[in-house]
């Protein structure tokens, strides 16, 4: 497993543009809630009122993000926890059809978004790359905000030096 820095480098390397990076904000949670509503549809068959797929999901995200960056996937969780109980509500409360439009609806939203932000940066998705850095980008977003505090300085300036060197060229 590479280091967070190491992969956070790679995954700013396709978003130095700040318009990029803010559309990112609202797709990333769009197209991780639109998951969620779809992975809620279906229960792990541990019991008859047992967890839903996405609470396996999340739960082995945040494991694969704690062995990252403890502090950052605490974070994470406080983020993911109201999008995890907002799509478990749709799927349950909401008929089929309602539900998977709202969950499709999010999902293209989101990668409107963000195909917005890639094409005024004029660079393809990190995932065109490499499919695993769309699993870096919830946890990016949530380091790039304790940057923007302040926070975790060492590790900025680490993904900082390292994405010079993953720069990808334009389109």
């Amino acid at each position: 497993m590479k280091p967070l820095a190491v992969q956070m480098a790679i995954y700013s390397a396709y978003h130095s543009d700040p318009w990029n990076r803010a559309s990112h904000y609202i797709g990333v949670p769009l197209i991780v809630f639109a998951l969620l509503v779809a992975l809620s549809w279906l229960r792990v068959p541990v019991t008859a009122a047992g967890p839903t797929a996405a609470y396996v999901f999340v739960a082995a995200v945040l494991v694969y993000y704690a062995l990252l960056d403890a502090l950052l996937a605490a974070a994470v969780l406080a983020f993911i926890v109201p999008l995890l109980y907002a799509a478990g509500r749709i799927a349950a409360d909401l008929p089929f059809g309602r539900s998977a439009a709202v969950a499709a609806a999010a999902f293209v939203g989101g990668w409107v978004f963000q195909l917005i932000g890639h094409a005024i940066e004029g660079r393809r998705p990190a995932l065109m790359d490499n499919f695993f850095q769309v699993f870096i980008a919830p946890i990016f977003l949530i380091a790039e905000l304790f940057f923007a505090l302040g926070l975790r300085r060492e590790l900025q300036a680490s993904v900082r030096r390292q994405s010079q060197a993953h720069r990808a060229p334009p389109d």
